[in-house]
């Protein structure tokens, strides 16, 4: 009796690292939208400064705050829970809009995966 089995290996580790890196950057653009529900809003600077990005080699993902005319204040804003804010609207905003999604991104990043993986 022969038998012969080929190797994929390498093919099914760069659809991997594809589905993976797409489902980071649905996740991070998700995360972007949800904090923007809450980001403190005057003129809108802070809202706009916000950027998802995902660096797919390393398989990680950011969302940050703070490019351009907001720079100057958006750490601050995140930080001080003792600003008033207008309703709806709140400090913390990026690090809670994680907090309050974490376990729905998992979930898709792992589905995604799977998905993947069934190919």
């Amino acid at each position: 009796m022969d038998v012969r089995m080929k190797w994929d290996g390498d093919r099914v580790q760069e659809m991997l690292r594809r589905a993976a890196a797409k489902a980071l950057r649905d996740a991070a653009e998700d995360l972007l939208t949800e904090a923007n529900k809450t980001v403190p809003l005057r003129d809108g600077d802070l809202m706009r400064s916000g950027l998802a990005d995902v660096d797919e080699q390393a398989l990680e993902a950011s969302v940050s705050y703070g490019h351009g005319p907001a720079a100057p204040y958006a750490v601050v804003q995140h930080e001080r829970t003792d600003f008033r804010h207008s309703e709806g609207r709140r400090a913390k905003w990026l690090e809670l809009a994680l907090d309050e999604n974490r376990a729905r991104y998992q979930r898709y990043i792992a589905d995604q995966i799977r998905r993947a993986l069934r190919g």
